[in-house]
């Protein structure tokens, strides 16, 4: 089992995240964020690097494209044990990320609140969900958090084995799909309720 080296955390609920993220650092773990999650660690006084810096482009359209590159997502979804994959990633220059803290914009907060449809859809999460879908499917090899109620948990195995057990990525992949599956539902439920 390889050790955990990078970490690219993007949430809405910060809800513990400095802390955890900074014991990742004190740990020796590279942490990659967006936003305003980058603004809140540095803040908390963590090492971060941008996104930009990731991936050499700047984050657009309001934010709405800013995970979405190949420097992102080849280095999540990669097979560690794949030799082609692995010299893919290093012929393109993608570098590892193992760990993914990523929890989704507050869609249901947003209705709530009694969003219009232009407001509602601009609190559709589209990142976050690939983000959460690509590192659950590549469990094998990547953690995947996308509740702060798993931060210790993760934390200790991480202190404790330089990664997570096979099994605890399994159950925390499990976790992202009944995350995007109830998240899908619910803005399927919202758009039902209109006639354009």
């Amino acid at each position: 089992m390889t050790r955990i080296e990078r970490a690219l955390i993007s949430v809405t609920d910060k809800t513990g995240i400095v802390e955890f993220a900074r014991e990742l650092s004190n740990l020796g773990i590279e942490i990659i964020s967006t936003g305003g999650t980058a603004r809140t660690l540095k803040e908390g006084g963590v090492k971060v690097i941008d996104i930009s810096e990731v991936t050499g482009f700047p984050e657009i359209l309001d934010g709405r494209v800013k995970t979405l590159h190949p420097f992102i997502h080849g280095a999540i979804l990669f097979k560690r044990d794949n030799e082609e994959h692995r010299k893919t990633i290093e012929k393109m220059g993608i570098k590892p990320i193992d760990l993914i803290v990523v929890n989704l914009y507050a869609f249901d907060k947003a209705v709530e609140r009694g969003a219009d449809l232009d407001t509602a859809i601009e609190n559709i999460d589209i990142g976050g969900p690939t983000l959460l879908r690509a590192s659950a499917k590549n469990f094998k090899y990547v953690t995947v958090v996308t509740d702060p109620v798993d931060y210790h948990k993760v934390l200790e195995e991480i202190k404790a084995n330089g990664n997570t057990t096979l099994q605890t990525r399994f159950e925390l992949a499990k976790k992202v799909f009944k995350l995007t599956s109830n998240y899908d539902q619910l803005i399927y439920n919202y758009l039902s309720t209109f006639q354009l």
